[in-house]
């Protein structure tokens, strides 16, 4: 069983910078795809940012690109996700997720990620 333990969030005005952390409590995870999705009251958990195994590949939601950046250290079972420029519509909980696949076409899906952590809560001010 992957545990995942999202951290970093917090209050920040618009235009501010974050920088969430989700560790890992498996080797496991160097091997797979990982996630980033975000939910915000009354609404569905949306994609937010992936990266492949070896990192060498990452996916962004349009409205994030530019201004979001995932990353991930294996050596640490650690993925990163470096929010900058926010803006009061990134106001939502944040969650990290682990897939069992090294990489997906699939990657903005939900269902293409076995574990999840238990979400950080990123407010952005106007």
């Amino acid at each position: 069983q992957v545990r995942l333990v999202e951290s970093g969030g917090g209050l920040v005005q618009a235009g501010g910078s974050l920088r969430l952390s989700c560790a890992a409590s498996e080797r496991t995870f160097k091997s797979v795809l990982m996630g980033w999705f975000r939910q915000a009251p009354g609404k569905e958990r949306e994609f937010v940012a992936a990266i492949s195994w070896s990192g060498g590949i990452t996916y962004y939601a349009d409205s994030v690109k530019g201004r979001f950046t995932i990353s991930r250290d294996n050596a640490k079972n650690t993925v990163y996700l470096q929010m900058n420029s926010l803006k009061p519509e990134d106001t939502a909980v944040y969650y990290c997720a682990a897939s069992r696949f090294q990489d997906s076409d699939s990657y903005y899906y939900t269902t293409t990620y076995n574990y999840w952590g238990q979400g950080t809560q990123v407010t952005v001010s106007s």
